[in-house]
Order: C-alpha cells, then structure tokens, then sequence
C-alpha cells in the first residue's frame, strides 16, 4: 500500500506524511529532502479530479485550485497567489491548496526551472515549475544516457509567466544517473535546464 503525500511547492518543499519513501525537492540545483506530516483541514470545495496526458503543444491551460490527476494517485493544483505556487497531494487535496495560499514571492529565478523527484519503491514521479519569458512548447526529463520523455505541463489562464511540469515514471525507480530537465520554446531552443545528481535514498 502507497504512503500518502503532499507536495507544497510554494516553498519548494516537499512533505511526505507517513515517514515512508523519499521525497526530494530541488530549485535552481539546489536539493534537500524534507518529511513532516500532511495533515490539517481546508475550506476548498472538493472538485473532480482531471486526468492529463504528456503533450509537446505547450501547457495545458487550467483553472486554480482545479485538481488535476498526475499519476500514481497524485493530484497537482496550480495557485494564483504568489508565484510558481503549486501543490501536489495524495490525499486531502483541499487542505493542502489552503496551506498554500499563504505562500507569495517568487520562488525560482526569472528563465529558469525547479524540479521535485518523488520515490516510492520502484514508482517515480518528477514534478516542477518553469518560469520562462517564453512559454515553452515542451519540457522533458532525461536520466543519464537514456532518452528524452516528454513531461506534462500545466499553466493558469492569461499570461502568468510560469506553469507546471510532471512525469509519471512508475517501475523506473529512483534515478542513478544524473536528471536533466529541459524546457524548449516552438523553435527548437532551449529556454532552460536544470540536472540534478542520484540521492541517496531516505529512512
């Protein structure tokens, strides 16, 4: 049975209720792992969750705090307060989408991107924001010498200047080569990477 956990990506945190599995959290190369509980209570109308697959036509455009299903019971909302403010819940999506509320700021550089990697015995699940001048056609996610995979995207309406990527990489287990994620614009270039070295997994 899959220990349930939440993302809060306002932050760049990521929490992991339970204490099983790891969970890892990045911005701008930066890594370290975090586990509390995910637990508390929120006002968000509950909503049906939208399943998305990976596209290379730029983001989907979604609404706020709509639920959309990732992969692996995981669920990724995107906020329009603050910046580059997502969450992505196994459970309990409405309290975690009120936690975040209270994140504003910025929370990765202009032209530039975060990534999460979330582990779960052989399941992986990458996840992330861009925050780009462009908005990228497509973003896909490479471990070492293996091939590029295309990664989902999520945006807000309007011109937010930032949106979300995800990868749902069950039975792949967690990387053991370096990560590069790369975001490209409709002409080809590329509008930035960020990589990521193997972690040594959690308790």
């Amino acid at each position: 049975m899959k220990t349930k956990r939440l993302v809060m990506a306002g932050v760049m945190a990521m929490a992991l209720a339970g204490g099983a599995g790891t969970a890892l959290a990045l911005g701008d190369g930066t890594a370290q792992t975090t586990t509390a509980a995910a637990d508390g209570t929120g006002s968000v109308a509950p909503a049906a969750a939208t399943a998305v697959t990976a596209t290379t036509a730029g983001p989907r455009v979604v609404q706020p705090y709509r639920p959309v299903e990732i992969g692996q019971g995981a669920k990724m909302g995107l906020l329009p307060q603050g910046r580059q403010n997502y969450v992505v819940a196994w459970e309990d999506f409405a309290s975690a989408v009120e936690q975040a509320k209270g994140y504003v700021g910025d929370s990765i550089r202009p032209n530039s991107l975060s990534g999460g990697l979330q582990t779960d015995g052989d399941d992986a699940l990458f996840t992330g924001a861009f925050r780009t001048d462009t908005v990228p056609s497509r973003i896909t996610v490479r471990v070492g010498a293996g091939p590029e995979q295309a990664a989902g995207m999520l945006m807000l309406p309007g011109e937010p200047g930032w949106g979300t990527y995800y990868l749902d990489a069950a039975g792949a287990g967690a990387p053991k080569e370096t990560t590069v994620v790369t975001a490209y614009g409709a002409d080809g270039a590329v509008l930035a990477t960020l990589s990521f070295e193997p972690f040594a997994a959690g308790r």
